[in-house]
């Protein structure tokens, strides 16, 4: 295995983290933004104002998200493990 295989399946597997945690934190910024700009306007200052929409929103996320997310982690893992003899020998 050369330094260079290696650093390649580093940088697949920070691809892969990214690709993985945007769904979640791009819909939890959106949310969090507007309730944000809802308590800014209505000087409300509840913690549970924002935490529950950001909850269900990250929810609903996972769930429309999820077989995609899962599909993606799945194909990385079957091709690191393919690669596996290639890599050894």
């Amino acid at each position: 295995m050369t330094p260079e295989t290696v650093i390649e399946l580093g940088r697949q597997a920070l691809w892969l983290t990214a690709l993985l945690a945007a769904p979640l934190l791009g819909s939890a910024l959106v949310v969090g933004l507007l309730v944000g700009i809802f308590q800014a306007a209505t000087q409300i200052n509840e913690m549970t104002l924002s935490f529950i929409p950001k909850l269900l929103v990250l929810a609903l996320a996972l769930a429309l998200a999820g077989p995609w997310m899962l599909q993606l982690a799945v194909g990385f893992t079957r091709r690191l493990i393919e690669s596996v003899p290639g890599m050894i020998g």
